[in-house]
């Protein structure tokens, strides 16, 4: 009798993902913010016993020029394997890139072989608008039943922003998820709790408040996003609104525990009204209601205004601009970006409420311009951005660009695209991979990083 298995990257639980064989490419976003040739998905060969590693091995154009790719996902991944929405024989293959300028969103497929990517559907922005009332698709998160896409506008670029379905094997629009989204206006990120059924979403703002840069107008008055919003997963409606205060501009990544028997996630504040600081947050079950608790600061660091780009000579400081964060697939470390001042940051939060520093590293940066062992340059640009975690977290990934229109605000002379790896030790402590460094050809900067088979951005369980 011929039976049906699950595809082998399909894992019930974190703690089996984090047995699986490491991975040996990582697909990278690329991007031209000149807006003057097409953006492309890059394979980078992370197999540290292979004769190309740390190079770009292979790439794909995409169908338009710019794109503006983002956060980009898989179509099907662990939480296929859940009861309430099993879908087991759904294979892990293709990628789903949107494009946050263009509103446009690739269909990339991996196999047969992952060097050698194809383009096998584009769905175009006007099918996207009539389908779904959204625009400017910026996150992807396979989950049961489909393919969930926040999107940071209406279809004339207005409020509200929200979160579209696509079905994960024919790749159609299928429609808007909420059903009543209550006093949810602002869209970001969107991810969720599958034990208590229970999605969480975050803030940023309308497309016309950053497609050209961050207005400072809007950023002083307090116009970005500084909330938290609960859902009921499956009635598709809103239940509560956290105000972390309007000081605390652009709530961006959420990182909820894989575990799903923990009701507990992270989130990050980019920039502090009051001080330039930003700061990590941990949202958590307290009786029957969901609140909030500021865990980290981090502090801005004085600085010669001379070495300043123009927006911040009068603060006479740079601010860390902790611009993403990734959680390890066993809940105990969380990586923090700080984009301003070249940091990467880990913590030990295995007590969520009293995170710990165990690690740190610092490269590029707004004044530092700290280098790297394999760069030629000896001052680098950008800083830490989009960061991956391996399946096992001995791995880390990162690159250095932000979105293009704000990346020459913080950086006016440019950003020279790299990629880097950390080597983590098991008790703590962050260390360069002095093999891997991957200076991206002008022209092109890199963004979103995912991990074949998986990695601790990408898939959810049902299971602990």
């Amino acid at each position: 009798m011929t039976t049906w298995t699950p595809d082998p990257t399909f894992y019930p639980s974190p703690r089996m993902a984090m047995k699986a064989p490491p991975e040996k490419h990582a697909y990278v976003a690329v991007f031209d913010p000149a807006r003057r040739k097409p953006d492309t998905i890059a394979v980078v060969d992370v197999d540290p016993g292979s004769s190309t590693y740390s190079r770009v091995v292979g790439s794909v154009e995409m169908s338009s020029i710019g794109d503006e790719l983002h956060h980009f996902g898989w179509n099907a991944c662990s939480s296929c394997l859940c009861p309430n929405a099993p879908h087991p024989h759904v294979e892990r293959r293709y990628l789903v890139a949107p494009g946050l300028r263009s509103s446009r969103i690739h269909i990339i497929d991996t196999k047969p072989d992952p060097r050698n990517l194809k383009i096998v559907k584009v769905l175009q922005p006007k099918e996207i608008a009539e389908k779904t009332g959204y625009t400017r698709p910026h996150t992807t998160h396979c989950g049961p039943g489909g393919i969930y896409v926040s999107a940071l506008g209406n279809p004339d670029g207005k409020a509200p922003g929200g979160i579209f379905l696509m079905d994960h094997e024919s790749f159609e629009p299928l429609g808007r998820w909420e059903v009543d989204r209550g006093p949810q206006r602002l869209g970001y990120d969107g991810w969720w709790h599958l034990g208590y059924d229970t999605m969480v979403t975050s803030e940023w703002g309308t497309p016309d408040t950053f497609e050209n840069g961050l207005v400072p107008e809007v950023l002083l008055g307090s116009g970005y996003g500084h909330r938290l919003h609960f859902w009921d997963f499956t009635r598709r409606t809103h239940t509560q609104e956290i105000d972390l205060g309007a000081e605390y501009q652009l709530i961006f990544e959420l990182r909820p525990a894989h575990d799903p028997t923990k009701a507990y996630g992270f989130v990050n504040s980019v920039i502090s009204l009051k001080d330039l600081s930003s700061s990590i947050w941990m949202w958590h079950r307290d009786g029957d209601k969901w609140a909030v608790k500021r865990i980290i600061d981090i502090p801005a660091e004085p600085a010669d205004p001379d070495l300043l780009p123009p927006v911040l000579k009068g603060f006479k400081a740079v601010p860390p601009l902790v611009t993403d964060i990734n959680l390890s697939m066993d809940d105990r470390f969380l990586y923090v970006a700080c984009w301003g001042t070249g940091d990467m940051q880990q913590y030990d939060v295995s007590d969520p409420f009293e995170p710990k520093l165990t690690g740190k590293v610092r490269i590029g940066g707004i004044v530092s311009r700290a280098t790297h062992a394999g760069a030629k340059n000896g001052a680098l640009n950008g800083g830490p951005q989009m960061v991956e975690v391996s399946r096992d977290g001995r791995r880390v990934y990162f690159t250095n660009s932000l979105y293009g229109a704000v990346d020459s605000q913080f950086y006016p002379d440019g950003i020279d695209g790299w990629m880097v790896k950390l080597d983590v030790k098991p008790q703590g402590g962050v260390a360069f991979d002095p093999n891997f460094f991957i200076q991206w050809p002008m022209g092109h900067r890199p963004h979103q990083v995912r991990l074949d088979g998986g990695d601790c951005s990408s898939d959810s369980y049902c299971y602990p």
